[in-house]
């Protein structure tokens, strides 16, 4: 099972990754984490890699599709399948991956799309608070903490981070759409993407994806 996750911010499919790694066992695998590997690790593409996230600049696609690759070619020795997400996020990157992944004759079995109005995407985000001190995660609606800014763990000042304010996130959905709402005519002409209702609670938003997935 060979999966990757498309949504736009605060859709949660990280989470619903999670979730179904939990429930098969197959390795997730999130961009985000594979970079910093990369960098820990300072092997040669980690300190290529690592000199364009100090410049601030866009890490160039063959880089970061040679790190990926990597990364999966390990997870595949281990146990075949994985669970991507947060990559590609445009066509181009897309393109490469593909065909980087049938040189090693492997192929996507789904790419699952959790659709969110705009209007829920920027109340979650906006929304959201984190402790200073444990970086535990609250929500002023959906999870509050028992006393207003405090955490219920470790008693630390809740904040809201500048990447989460309603203006920010509005900028992240405009680029979100520009950039990789492209990937959903991409893969549906490949006849692998699924389409999910991501407006509904995480319990219901699972069960549809172990439903489309055959998984019970």
């Amino acid at each position: 099972m060979r999966i990757l996750f498309l949504g736009p911010p605060a859709a949660g499919k990280g989470t619903q990754a999670k979730m179904l790694q939990e429930r098969t066992n197959v390795s997730l695998l999130v961009m985000g984490d594979i970079l910093r590997e990369a960098i820990q690790k300072q092997d040669e593409a980690g300190k290529e890699l690592e000199k364009y996230v100090k410049q601030g600049v866009l890490v160039p696609d063959p880089l970061v599709i040679q790190i990926i690759m990597h990364r999966l070619e390990l997870t595949e020795k281990s146990s075949p399948g994985f669970l991507l997400d947060g990559f590609p996020r445009t066509i181009q990157q897309a393109q490469a991956l593909e065909k980087a992944m049938q040189e090693k004759n492997w192929r996507l079995d789904y790419v699952i799309y959790y659709k969110l109005e705009d209007a829920l995407a920027i109340e979650r985000i906006a929304g959201r608070r984190v402790c200073k001190k444990c970086n535990s995660i609250y929500h002023i609606k959906y999870n509050p903490p028992k006393q207003e800014n405090i955490c219920d763990s470790c008693n630390g000042e809740l904040f809201q981070r500048s990447d989460d304010k309603e203006d920010v996130m509005k900028t992240r959905l405009s680029a979100y759409y520009e950039k990789t709402m492209p990937l959903l005519s991409y893969y549906k002409g490949k006849g692998i993407l699924i389409e999910i209702n991501a407006n509904n609670t995480i319990e219901k938003v699972s069960e549809e994806t172990l439903k489309y997935l055959k998984i019970f």
